[in-house]
């Protein structure tokens, strides 16, 4: 066996003994586990910060260069979905409005 081949076999047993390992963390212990008060309003903004970490650079950058120019479909899009989301607090409604917004610029225009 090469050395590669070794560190290879030695990072999967690694990997699967951290993953067993952080999965069985809550079975392990035999007493009632809780988060303090801190973590869980941090938990609470988890989900909007991760949704705002991967939707923004993609609104405002193309090919790692913020947009230069007001012809992007994609800020009309981003515009329209966040203004009936407001309105309408309608998560579907967001998605299929900022499309039929994103779509005809894209495709008729070449936004």
């Amino acid at each position: 066996m090469s050395e590669t081949d070794l560190w290879t076999v030695v990072t999967i047993i690694g990997m699967a003994l951290v993953t067993v390992l952080t999965r069985c963390f809550f079975f392990i212990f035999n007493q009632p586990w809780t988060l303090p008060g801190w973590a869980k309003r941090g938990l609470d903004f988890a989900p909007i910060a991760a949704l705002a970490a991967v939707i923004v650079p993609e609104m405002v950058m193309t090919q790692g260069q913020l947009i230069t120019t007001w012809q992007d479909a994609r800020l009309f899009a981003a515009l329209a979905g966040a203004l009936w989301f407001y309105a309408r607090r309608s998560v579907l409604g967001t998605i299929v409005t900022g499309m039929a917004v994103y779509l005809p610029l894209h495709l008729g225009l070449g936004w």
